[in-house]
């Protein structure tokens, strides 16, 4: 093959990755990035087709640069590593199918591709740094029958589908015809089953039983407010106007931003005074995000109001928030079955699903995001609430205001500002029964890891991958 036919479809993808893959996409162009790398990568060298694959997905991913060095000031060789490792995984997904194709077992291809990308991003969930942020999940999380397959799957299900969708016309394209009506039948009758699968979910009645939630950011100084300060006090004041008209509106509850306020024990009396007065007079309850500091120790905090109840974030950023202590226990609004959580929490499918094992039916959720992340950090809290069946009503500062239902409805949503209060209200159904998901947990990431694991096998084996 012509060496500009191979740069023009790895520069193709690339391009397809950038818009595609970024901090917010473009949803259909994820499916078609593989494709071009993918159509010419059986008719290269082993090295020639890694390159290509490695080389493509490193110019999409190196967009997400500024934003984990700059914005979310992560270390470089972190940032380093999380790109690096992901391009260099992909490259080996494409060589993996290459052997494959290679050999004649396209239908294996189409699976393998898929599996090992999913077991990648699975295997870094489970670590501390980044759980399952970095999911290609997302960007397919407006496109609501497709991503009820989280239900049943979590976010492993649908990254599979995304790249199984390009892997299967590539290979159709290089296998001879009876595995040609094969793979095409059996792919097709995925994606159908999916999006079937997604129809059916999506057609369900909704519960009867509703809650009226209000979401809230109110406009203040950059830096978090102790609440004895002036703008504290200002900020505690316009909190209680902005619920009595919430309340007005009908709300029952009203969440406001992660860390708006700052406050230690011989302070918080001037935030939970005012805020459990006005939720017991207008029966509404009020949680707030504040950074809360007890004896020697700080915790990223979410108390509700008027119980008191406090709940500390257990994932914290590092690097941001090395100066907090991870909290550990699971609280939920007194005689309700609602959780609380905060933002970053949100990025791990584990604890959601346990908060659904729980009995919880709504997440409520203090947010603070950094304005370009505004619709990618809110849809994963969106997906979180699809895979383990709950509704979630999540109030970013520096982002969006949103609440969705357990299909990932977006009932409600506003962007928000420091330099504005912003609000928006939601009747949200609150779900009767728990998903697969919730119940069996990550099945499918397991399957991927072992089916990448058998294919790796089967190709290195025979030397395939580097004739």
């Amino acid at each position: 093959m012509k060496w500009w036919w191979v740069a023009v479809a790895a520069a193709v993808s690339a391009v397809l990755w950038r818009f595609g893959f970024r901090l917010e996409p473009v949803a259909g162009l994820a499916v078609l990035a593989p494709l071009p790398v993918l159509l010419v990568a059986a008719r290269v060298g082993a090295r020639v087709a890694f390159g290509i694959g490695a080389g493509s997905w490193l110019a999409g991913g190196l967009g997400f640069w500024s934003y984990l060095v700059e914005t979310v000031e992560q270390p470089i060789p972190n940032a380093a590593a999380l790109i690096g490792v992901s391009a260099l995984v992909y490259g080996a997904a494409v060589l993996l199918w290459r052997g494959l194709m290679r050999r004649g077992r396209a239908g294996l291809a189409v699976a393998a591709f898929p599996a090992l990308w999913v077991a990648f991003e699975f295997l870094l969930s489970l670590t501390d740094l980044f759980g399952a942020w970095w999911s290609i999940a997302y960007t397919q999380a407006g496109v609501l029958p497709l991503i009820q397959t989280a239900a049943l799957t979590g976010p492993w299900g649908i990254s599979f589908l995304i790249l199984l969708v390009p892997a299967a016309i590539a290979s159709i394209a290089g296998a001879p015809r009876p595995q040609r009506i094969r793979i095409g039948a059996a792919a097709s009758a995925v994606l159908l089953a999916a999006i079937g699968f997604g129809g059916w979910r999506l057609a369900q009645p909704r519960s009867e039983q509703t809650v009226r939630v209000g979401l809230l950011a109110l406009a203040q100084p950059p830096e978090y407010v102790p609440v004895d300060s002036v703008a504290g006090r200002d900020m505690i004041a316009r909190a209680v106007t902005e619920i009595e008209r919430l309340a007005d509106q009908g709300a029952q509850i009203v969440v406001l931003p992660e860390k708006a306020w700052r406050a230690d024990e011989s302070t918080l009396a001037r935030l939970s005074g005012p805020l459990t007065e006005v939720a017991v007079r207008r029966s509404v309850h009020v949680v707030a995000g504040l950074v809360l500091t007890r004896g020697t120790r700080s915790v990223n905090a979410a108390v509700e109001f008027p119980s008191g109840v406090e709940y500390a974030k257990h994932h914290l950023i590092r690097g941001l928030e090395d100066d907090l202590s991870p909290g550990t226990e699971w609280q939920r609004v007194p005689g309700e079955p609602w959780a609380l959580a905060v933002c970053f929490d949100l990025d791990r499918p584990g604890l959601v699903r346990e908060n659904a094992r729980r009995g919880a039916t709504l997440l409520l959720v203090p947010a603070l995001d950094f304005t370009d992340d505004a619709w990618l950090h809110s849809r994963m809290a969106v997906l979180r609430g699809v895979e383990s069946g709950v509704a979630v009503a999540r109030a970013a500062q520096l982002g969006e205001l949103v609440a969705s239902d357990a299909h990932g409805r977006v009932l409600a949503t506003a962007p928000t500002d420091i330099g504005r209060t912003a609000s928006t209200i939601a009747t949200l159904a609150l779900p009767r029964e728990r998903t697969v998901y919730a119940r069996f947990g990550d099945w499918f990431g397991w399957a991927c890891v072992a089916l990448g694991a058998l294919a790796i096998l089967g190709v290195v084996r025979r030397g395939d991958a580097h004739d």
